[in-house]
């Protein structure tokens, strides 16, 4: 299998990792020699709910037996769509009340960037240095690394950039501005939160300019934090919201919400402002009703915050600096970027998945399940603290 996937099926890098799945629950990944793999990593922050959670196997079973993909999006009235899109305004604050199904994360920020210029009339953007927002060329331009988009050169232009947290560059916020887009705490940087009410800084020069706050919770989403979007978690709330990722515990989804009126503008002037074929599938669309139905009706999102803690406890080791983020979106930043791939690498040989982040190569991700037990976490942590134990053996400093 292995030689096929790396013939047939594109690849990302020259060296994945290449484990063949044959099986997943819950917390754990099974390959075809029937080995188990605890897994921190959740699909990048996707799985929600585990894997193969029996509630959203159910809601995509019962769907399908219903029907499948019936007419673009929007033209048809689909209860799991419609039903989704009133929860999760329900459990908005106003005036985020309306919400445009898509496909994936970076369609959903291309759709937000889209409502931003026609909202405002205006044709600029403002994005934070070295975020990440998605790989089509509209959401890689807002990407400032440019060792990551300079081979796929001319991208947009009109897109300036500021430092995440450094309050100065907010003056770079102007009346030219259509929106400002930031990650609620960036990713692929190193799960970098922010710091002395930055988002709240960022929302009054917003206000102040005339410009759009966008925030993309495409990582910090759907209960990772402690709360069922992150930016909840510091007094604001952003013009245009963005999520996807953990929306349908591990199907492919993403959305962006705003206010009714903002929303109205892609109706017309030119209608079909923003279209897609399949956004609102319908059994995507039941699998993510399904995950915030159980968001809401359970006590994951609070356990989220308590499972932070034991992580914290147990993550104590000389050759880690720190652990960044909040609840069960946490990078371990070890001492340099050797010892990060030792662990990715050697934790996958002692049947831990672990992954890299974008950017910040001392990073790694830790971004389980929010069903991963104490139980499993303990068990998780003995196995990172065993593998950084086999990096001292080997007298590297």
């Amino acid at each position: 299998m292995k030689d096929k996937f790396l013939k047939y099926q594109a690849q990302t890098s020259p060296h994945p990792l290449a484990l063949e799945i044959v099986r997943a629950s819950g917390s754990y990944l099974y390959d075809a020699n029937g080995a188990a793999y605890l897994d921190l990593v959740a699909g990048v922050s996707a799985n929600t709910l585990g894997h193969s959670h029996p509630k959203i196997v159910n809601a995509i079973k019962e769907q399908a037996e219903k029907y499948l993909h019936v007419m673009v999006y929007g033209e048809f009235a689909l209860r799991p769509a419609v039903e989704l899109t009133e929860l999760l305004a329900k459990h908005l604050p106003a005036p985020l009340e309306t919400t445009y199904l898509v496909n994936s994360g970076t369609e959903a920020i291309e759709g937000a960037m889209k409502l931003a210029k026609r909202v405002t009339g205006r044709g600029k953007l403002v994005a934070a240095k070295h975020a990440y927002h998605g790989n089509t060329q509209g959401s890689m331009s807002l990407m400032g690394y440019e060792e990551r988009k300079g081979a796929f050169r001319p991208l947009l232009p009109g897109i300036s950039f500021i430092e995440f947290n450094k309050e100065e560059d907010l003056e770079k916020i102007t009346e030219e501005t259509a929106g400002v887009i930031l990650e609620t705490i960036q990713g692929g940087a190193g799960f970098i939160e922010p710091k002395n009410h930055y988002l709240e800084k960022v929302k009054a020069r917003c206000e102040e300019t005339g410009a759009l706050l966008i925030l993309d919770e495409i990582q910090p989403g759907f209960g990772r934090t402690g709360k069922l979007f992150g930016f909840m978690n510091y007094h604001i709330v952003p013009d245009i919201l963005v999520m996807g990722k953990g929306m349908a515990s591990g199907m492919p989804v993403g959305a962006f919400t705003a206010s009714s009126k903002m929303m109205a503008t892609l109706q017309k002037n030119p209608k079909l402002g923003h279209v897609t074929t399949f956004g609102g599938n319908p059994v995507i669309a039941a699998a993510a009703l399904a995950t915030l139905k159980e968001l809401m009706e359970s006590n994951l999102m609070e356990e989220a915050l308590e499972k932070e803690a034991l992580f914290r406890s147990l993550l104590v080791h000389p050759l880690i600096g720190e652990v960044r983020g909040r609840g069960l979106m946490l990078a371990v930043i070890l001492k340099d970027a050797a010892i990060a791939n030792h662990l990715v690498l050697e934790g996958l040989k002692n049947n831990l998945i672990l992954f890299w982040l974008l950017y910040e190569t001392r990073a790694v991700r830790i971004t389980p399940p929010l069903t991963i037990t104490t139980l499993e976490i303990r068990k998780g942590c003995e196995l990172i603290l065993k593998v950084l134990d086999s990096y001292n053996d080997q007298d590297v400093n």
